[in-house]
């Protein structure tokens, strides 16, 4: 297959048209050349199937050659255990005869603990979300902790959480001065009854292909697509997903918080595994029924995850709700049947948190190497890689911690060694100059002062800092946080903390418990030690790697409000380079990926572009399909201008409405308009609320607008869907449709698809910049320009009236932004057009499609001639931008061509309709 005409992809289920045959040739070239590719195909083109079908038949035909390498290692060697999965699952070979003294051996050596741990090592262990645990009991803490509403506090010995002995000057670090330092880990006679005779063993996938892409609908599309295919059934498939979306256990499903389900899931399987352990000896003579959490997860059995494990093997590929499905009639639990899947699948598909995080990566037991990596909706890689490094603690997180490790250093500074002493006292230390960096030049708000949009004031109290500055600011650039970290690993005060610290509140009454017996998430200490552990960790990075922000807490009448340290990660080349080293290729993939420039600059600068394969290709649909047009002026003559300085004043408002009040009756079925952000909207709803404009557009179409919740987005959608259908079909109230007011940025921007009638007219509302009061987006435009550090907020800035801090901050941020002149300059335009890209590419989603595309602002159609560099509009995609009307007189004109444009489709539907009727 070395020549394009010898390509053949005969598993595609249709007459590929040329742009998909293209592209397939395109991606297998690519894989087998290896290395980086950017490959953008026009959402609507078939982009998922085409993936599909070029890679997976790139990896049949490799297969049938010989793979790349021997990579098949089973990860059970050391570095690679999991604290964050079931024991037998950490231990267990796949279908091979157990080899009992094997077996101790490692259980011993994982009793033995480690004590030579490298930075790296150190902050995985501490992030896994099991973190803290590796100093469990048979008697475990958390258990208690858990027991504690119901059995009543006088019950408990304090005992309990009392540390043990740890050595901080060991040869290697820190140590615990006691011989078991792991969990007590036991198989039972069911386990190893179960363990025996699985058969075979069986071998991992020696080439394998990971699919992701960024949320659970679009891993959906992408099975749904596959399944059209014969891969589904030829080759080895599965899907990984979170526990929240996996987990069948209704009592722990109920808690519904993300972090609370990962909890509990691990609590319950470091709980005992039979009858016996529900009994637990407290006090003096005391024994207590343990409550539903600490009798285990009924899903976890060997027996069951084997089961389903087999029934997964023998099905067609499988997306996530199919596993969920027989999950819950084995009665077995899919997230853990579905990773038991990982080792011999040639295809995983996956979140982008799974693949691209390091600790999520080895939690799975992902091996990248010589493997393919193709991330779909990659427009936004960069922005996603780094945020997952980011790492954030709130004021009141901090005050809690601090009164948790105050009292239990007075309770238990008499029993602790010195090495507990002095590691606690460091980490009360480090609360406290927190503390008072977020107290130091608390703002005063008025309240006789106007209220003001969130966008605006988001940042008003915020300052930023370099690590090193922040180190030696705060005066603890001498403490050793690796070895901070490693204490906090191993030593278990996370959860001994904690758990006599939740004993106090609920003693005290002071923390609320919910029915489950647990404390609830907000105010569980444990979440604040995870978040004091995460900006600890960040502090070890490069000094130029990110940068701290400091948010105080502000005054208002109801008290002190917000107020919060994080850690923003700047840099995202390393973090990729760990995912690019590793792989024989990776694909980065998406509906629009221009300009590939800003992508190739953060994440693999040294990469030529000259060198960097990048194939993209027209749309599917002909000409006469699609109508882009730019809208300069309102229906009574004015000029659009949505700028930050003029979009929000009552002329602009009107016109927007008046061009609205005209489009609907011109437009059949669904209109989506799209604002800047969701207080904009509120402002545009509510003025045109007031003048009756609302009104008028309610002759002619339903209203719907996009809620802030995201849960509540699709029960929108579907409402707004169904009026479609049926107005669309006639009504005696003269309506004809539906319209959907959206926000850029939002949940409908992004992955939705607004097909045929639901989509018939896109309306971007301006040009959607991001608030230069964002003081991350600022910090990184910095980063990429290559400034030098400056402060946003001058320190002598005048707080005496909101109104005056917030235009500081906003101007500082407008000053910095016109520095620019390079990288940061094209970055933050790069932001902007990128977000229309996305959302105007909502409409179009097959052949037979077509809408209207309206650009409503003047700056689209700034004159070509005038232009000293590029353009706005030149960073629309290539088959919007080659139809795009921008130099249209007048509102009238842009009437003219939509009413042109939709008769025109209205009597060719008429006259496919009555051909097929003939038929």
């Amino acid at each position: 297959m070395e020549g394009n005409s010898e390509l053949e992809f005969p598993a595609f289920p249709y007459e590929p048209y040329s742009i998909q045959l293209d592209f397939m040739k395109f991606l297998y070239r690519s894989l087998d050349s290896g290395g980086i590719s950017m490959l953008e195909s026009p959402t609507g083109t078939g982009k998922t199937l085409s993936m599909i079908c070029g890679a997976l038949q790139w990896l049949v035909d490799r297969k049938k050659l010989g793979s790349l390498g021997k990579n098949g290692k089973e990860n059970l060697g050391e570095g690679t255990e999991d604290d964050d999965e079931p024991d037998w699952m950490r231990y267990f070979v796949p279908n091979k005869e157990p080899d009992l003294a094997e077996r101790k051996n490692l259980m011993q050596k994982r009793k033995k603990g480690t004590h030579s741990k490298g930075k790296e090592e150190i902050v995985r262990d501490l992030f896994s979300s099991s973190a803290g645990e590796g100093g469990w009991e048979k008697g475990d803490d958390k258990e208690v902790r858990n027991m504690m509403p119901k059995i009543g506090v006088d019950e408990v010995d304090d005992d309990e959480f009392l540390l043990e002995e740890y050595d901080s000057e060991g040869e290697n670090g820190g140590k615990l001065k006691r011989k078991d330092v792991g969990a007590n880990y036991v198989f039972s006679s069911e386990e190893e009854v179960e363990e025996e005779g699985l058969g075979e063993e069986e071998v991992e996938a020696q080439l394998k292909i990971y699919f992701c892409s960024r949320t659970h609908s679009q891993l959906s599309q992408f099975m749904k697509e596959l399944r059209k295919t014969k891969f589904a059934s030829e080759l080895k498939v599965v899907c990984l997903g979170s526990r929240k979306n996996f987990c069948i256990n209704e009592d722990v499903l109920k808690l519904g918080n993300a972090t609370r389900i990962n909890e509990r899931c691990l609590e319950l399987q470091k709980s005992k595994k039979n009858e016996v352990s529900k009994m637990k000896k407290l006090g003096a003579g005391k024994r207590v029924r343990g409550n539903k959490v600490s009798s285990g997860c009924p899903m976890l059995r060997r027996r069951k995850i084997e089961e389903l494990r087999n029934e997964i093997i023998q099905l067609e590929a499988l997306d996530i709700e199919d596993l969920v499905h027989i999950g819950r009639n084995l009665g077995s639990c899919p997230y853990y049947g579905s990773r038991r899947m990982v080792h011999i699948a040639d295809l995983v598909v996956l979140p982008y948190q799974s693949l691209l995080s390091k600790s999520s990566r080895e939690s799975l037991g992902l091996n990248l190497k010589d493997s393919v990596i193709i991330i779909d909706e990659a427009h936004n890689l960069a922005d996603t890689l780094i945020s997952m490094y980011d790492a954030k603690i709130t004021v009141s997180q901090l005050n809690q911690l601090q009164t948790h490790l105050d009292g239990y250093f007075q309770r238990f500074r008499n029993l602790l060694g010195p090495g507990n002493r002095r590691y606690i006292q460091t980490l009360i230390i480090l609360t406290r100059a927190f503390l008072q960096m977020l107290s130091d030049n608390t703002k005063v708000v008025n309240p006789t002062d106007p209220p003001c949009d969130a966008d605006e004031i988001k940042n008003a109290s915020c300052s930023t800092m370099t690590i090193n500055e922040f180190l030696f600011a705060l005066n603890i650039d001498n403490i050793n946080l690796v070895k901070l970290l490693q204490y906090m690993t191993e030593s278990n005060i996370i959860h001994k903390v904690s758990g006599y610290g939740d004993k106090v509140a609920i003693s005290q009454k002071v923390v609320a418990v919910g029915d489950d017996g647990v404390v609830s998430e907000e105010e569980s200490a444990v979440s604040g030690f995870r978040a004091l552990a995460n900006i600890l960790s960040s502090l070890t990075n490069n000094d130029t790697d990110g940068i701290i922000i400091i948010s105080r807490p502000k005054q208002t009448c109801s008290g002190l409000e917000g107020g919060y340290l994080k850690y923003v990660m700047l840099n995202g080349e390393k973090i990729f380079s760990e995912v690019v080293g590793q792989a024989h290729a990776v694909i980065l993939a998406g509906g629009t990926l221009q300009p590939i420039e800003e992508t190739k600059e953060r994440l693999f600068p040294s990469l030529q572009l000259d060198r960097l394969p990048f194939f993209s290709c027209g749309h599917i649909i002909p000409s006469e399909n699609i109508l882009p047009v730019v809208v300069k002026h309102g229906p009574s003559g004015q000029s659009f201008d949505f700028s930050y300085k003029s979009r929000r004043s009552s002329t602009m408002i009107e016109e927007l409405g008046l061009l609205l009040s005209n489009l609907v009756t011109v437009v059949p079925e669904g209109v989506v308009v799209f604002f800047s952000s969701f207080d904009y909207e509120s402002l545009v709803y509510d003025t045109w609320k007031e003048s009756g404009i609302l009104l008028r557009i309610m002759k002619k179409k339903r209203i719907f607008r996009e809620p802030r919740k995201t849960t509540d987005v699709e029960a929108v959608l579907r409402e707004y869907k169904e009026t479609i259908d049926a107005l669309s079909m006639g009504s005696p109230m003269g309506c004809n449709g539906a319209i959907l007011f959206a926000v850029v940025g939002g949940k409908i921007s992004e992955g939705i698809n607004f097909s045929d009638g639901a989509g018939r007219c896109i309306v971007m509302v301006g040009l959607p910049y991001p608030s230069p009061s964002d003081i991350e987006l600022i910090e990184r435009v910095k980063h990429i320009e290559g400034l030098e550090k400056t402060t946003i907020l001058s320190k002598n800035l005048n707080p005496s009236t909101d109104a005056e801090c917030h235009n500081g901050d906003l101007e500082a941020g407008f000053k910095i932004l016109k520095s620019c002149k390079g990288r940061g300059k094209e970055y933050y335009e790069n932001l902007c057009m990128k977000a229309v890209n996305q959302s105007i590419g909502r409409a179009i989603r097959h052949v037979n499609d077509y809408a209207a595309i309206l650009l409503v602002d003047a700056r689209y159609a700034s004159d070509s001639t005038k232009r000293s560099c590029h353009h706005s509009t030149d960073k629309l995609p290539q088959w919007i931008k080659s139809r795009l009307f921008t130099s249209t007189p007048n509102y009238g004109e842009v009437h003219r061509l939509l009413r042109q444009f939709f008769k025109f489709h209205k009597m060719k539907e008429a006259t496919d309709k009555g051909l097929n009727s003939k038929k």
